[in-house]
């Protein structure tokens, strides 16, 4: 049998999920330059109703909108009430 931590189970050595998610990361943040600002702002609304579609509580939603050479920066910051809601939008993304 393998050496195996107390937050392992022996016989196969699974980890338990509290060790991964601890409920301490809840934001989920999204970077990235369009070409125009409308364009940002349809990233913005897709992403914001994909994250609706996620949250069990109201997710807090801060876009930043930045000129930079070439076009229009966005950032945004999504938090969700609990980690799993955070993962489950980031996994939704890919």
């Amino acid at each position: 049998m393998s050496k195996c931590s107390a937050d392992e189970t022996p016989v196969c050595c699974c980890i338990d999920v509290g060790t991964i998610m601890d409920n301490t990361d809840c934001t989920a943040s999204y970077s990235r330059v369009f070409a125009s600002r409308s364009e940002a702002e349809e990233t913005l609304a897709a992403l914001t109703a994909k994250a609706r579609e996620v949250e069990s509580e109201p997710c807090q939603i801060t876009p930043r909108f930045s000129e930079v050479n070439g076009g229009v920066q966005l950032d945004i910051d999504f938090v969700f009430a609990c980690q799993a809601e955070t993962m489950i939008f980031q996994l939704g993304l890919r």
